[in-house]
């Protein structure tokens, strides 16, 4: 099934993997039945902590043939944009706070001929994202504030969503916190794209996990 296509899509987050087998983590999951590779890109400036760049994505790519849900927590992204999109990335997501020409990184992303993603802060409000509804296919909301895995979810954040649903019809993906009852809330919202890191990769059966993750949110 593409990314694209309307149904509810489940994105294991890999900051919640083990990086020592990361090759075997990701094909766990692909082969449990997931719909994408979420992979999170931070910088140490944009948020404090830093993780992967484009070389590993390129090694990613070579482990699955799932879509990757490349998410750039890096200031100034569009000086990169090219070099994740080489890489292999087929979704890139940058963040409204980060950019200084917005509109021009959006259309940046969709001159390489990926899917164009953009996300922002918890503290942000949803109207920074008024502008550039028509240029992206995807927005994602932050159940967390960004930066580390394994946070608890925001309830308040489901305003958002809900907001963002009576206007956008694209593709909304939440990510901080999903578990089997934060998911089954935001899919009632209106999301379509569930990024889950630790409530997915800490189980021993993961397609059992994942299977009860789809079923909580259809």
């Amino acid at each position: 099934m593409p990314l694209n296509a309307k149904k509810k899509l489940i994105a294991p987050s890999i900051l919640s993997a083990d990086f020592s087998q990361l090759g075997k983590e990701i094909l766990d999951v692909d082969r449990a039945g997931c719909d994408s590779i979420h992979v999170d890109v931070m910088d140490g400036h944009f948020v404090p902590n830093l993780t992967i760049g484009p070389p590993v994505i390129r090694w990613i790519r070579k482990t699955t043939k799932l879509p990757l849900d490349v998410h750039l927590m890096i200031d100034d992204p569009i000086r990169y944009l090219e070099a994740f999109r080489e890489a292999g990335s087929d979704w890139i997501t940058v963040h409204v706070e980060a950019c200084q020409d917005v509109g021009k990184t959006l259309a940046k992303i969709r001159s390489l001929e990926a899917k164009v993603g953009i996300s922002l802060r918890p503290k942000t409000n949803v109207s920074a994202l008024e502008p550039y509804l028509r240029a992206v296919d995807l927005i994602l909301i932050m159940t967390v504030e960004p930066g580390f895995g394994g946070q608890e979810f925001m309830p308040e954040m489901l305003e958002k969503v809900r907001s963002l649903r009576a206007r956008f019809s694209g593709l909304i993906s939440v990510d901080g916190g999903i578990n089997l009852e934060t998911g089954r809330k935001a899919a009632q919202e209106g999301a379509d794209i569930f990024v889950a890191g630790s409530a997915i990769f800490k189980q021993k059966d993961r397609k059992s996990y994942i299977d009860q993750l789809r079923s909580a949110i259809s």
